[in-house]
């Protein structure tokens, strides 16, 4: 249990006319919803942030000071309290399972505008090809970091390097012409190409060689982990080329 004096932080962050430091901002928020009195102390100009970090002996702001000690950043300051500081090295499947349930809200919402029903086969197809281009767009978000991890164990990739750079373009295009339905006969191969070798990739590195990868799936800035995630992405991209080439004809039979 903290004291009265540890219950009183003094917070410095940095907010001048062009630059409020979201970090401050948040150690202010958590601060505030822990119930600490706060004596905030914006840093209005780089020449008070400067004059600051020099007298304190510090690189970065903000800086929290609880009772008579340095707590530190966002970061310390979420150990301090007691809540998990920031780990980029811990693995997340946080930012698969957000694509999948925008992929779904997506679909859903597109098939009860189009036919007054959120629950029809089109929206399992829309579903699928959202999916896909939500992926592609996270990987072109910032496809230097994606083809840096994606070199590391894509079996076409490490023998041609350029398929790294047009694999986003590839899924992006494939996924677009399923949403509209057109030129599935150009769709279909393209995806079921890309989803065939990432399947054999990820067996080959992670069932084969046991190798403890990140999965480039969601772009390079995840730590997702190269695994059953990285499967059924590619397992998708697979099972939609075989639905949209084999449905003209399950239909016309019927």
């Amino acid at each position: 249990m903290l004291d009265q004096e540890q219950k009183t932080a003094k917070l410095y962050r940095m907010a001048t006319p062009d630059h409020v430091c979201p970090f401050g901002l948040k150690s202010k928020g958590l601060l505030e919803r822990e119930g600490f009195e706060i004596d905030d102390h914006p840093l209005e100009s780089r020449i008070a942030a400067a004059i600051f970090k020099i007298r304190h002996g510090v690189k970065t702001t903000p800086q929290t000071f609880i009772g008579s000690n340095r707590v530190g950043g966002y970061d310390a300051l979420r150990r301090f309290i007691g809540l998990d500081g920031a780990d980029s090295d811990r693995v997340t499947y946080v930012p698969v399972i957000t694509v999948c349930a925008m992929a779904a809200l997506m679909a859903l919402g597109t098939s009860w505008a189009a036919f007054g029903s959120p629950l029809t086969l089109r929206a399992g197809e829309w579903f699928g090809a959202f999916a896909m281009c939500i992926l592609a767009f996270l990987k072109l978000r910032d496809i230097e970091s994606f083809k840096a991890i994606f070199l590391d164990y894509d079996l076409l990739a490490r023998t041609w390097g350029g398929y790294a750079s047009i694999y986003p373009f590839v899924q992006a295009a494939a996924g677009l012409l399923m949403i509209a339905g057109a030129l599935i006969g150009l769709a279909a191969p393209l995806a079921a190409f890309i989803g065939t070798v990432g399947v054999m990739s990820v067996f080959e590195a992670v069932y084969v060689k046991r190798r403890n990868l990140k999965c480039a799936c969601v772009g390079g800035g995840s730590n997702v982990p190269l695994g059953a995630v990285s499967l059924a992405e590619s397992l998708l991209m697979v099972a939609m080329a075989l639905w949209m080439s084999a449905k003209p004809l399950i239909f016309q039979q019927s």
